[in-house]
């Protein structure tokens, strides 16, 4: 389909609270697709309708192990547990982030149908969920972090962020 620009921090559209999405059409589909294209063209993990301008409440994740999919109208509906992990984001280029989130969430969201789902998720998978998320509420990982940091220049490796 195609490649969105990803809007960076200072753009006022990512404090931004995302509208659930009632339409189930075509172009739900078409703009999945256009999130998948330009999330793995910037290879990240996670993107948020909102980081390519569009306050819907739609995300799409792929933790490159098992799990690919995209959550429209999700929420968290039951948590346990607490870790701290490294976060990077697409919308905060060349930073990265220590930030505490939950190790085990529940989310309730529909597909891409309109179908009620229930997605239980651990470790990584919960990191990337809680973090999209937050941008459907117009928060930033920045906002959660203890601690901000430059994000190593590795030559020829590039990170995993979301």
């Amino acid at each position: 389909m195609a490649i969105r620009q990803v809007r960076v921090e200072g753009d006022p559209i990512l404090r931004k609270k995302s509208r659930l999405i009632e339409k189930f059409d075509d172009k739900l589909k078409d703009l999945t697709e256009d999130l998948f294209d330009t999330m793995y063209d910037e290879d990240g993990v996670g993107l948020a309708a909102v980081q390519v301008g569009l306050l819907r409440r739609l995300i799409v994740v792929d933790d490159r192990d098992s799990f690919k999919g995209a959550l429209v109208n999700p929420e968290i509906s039951a948590c346990s547990g607490e870790e701290e992990g490294v976060e990077g984001c697409l919308s905060i280029p060349g930073k990265l982030g220590k930030v505490d989130r939950y190790e085990k969430i529940t989310v309730h969201y529909q597909d891409l149908e309109g179908q009620d789902q229930e997605l239980q998720a651990e470790g990584f998978l919960a990191r990337i969920l809680q973090h999209e998320i937050d941008h459907t509420q117009g928060i930033l990982y920045r906002d959660r972090a203890k601690e901000m940091y430059e994000a190593p220049v590795v030559e020829g490796v590039e990170d995993d962020h979301e």
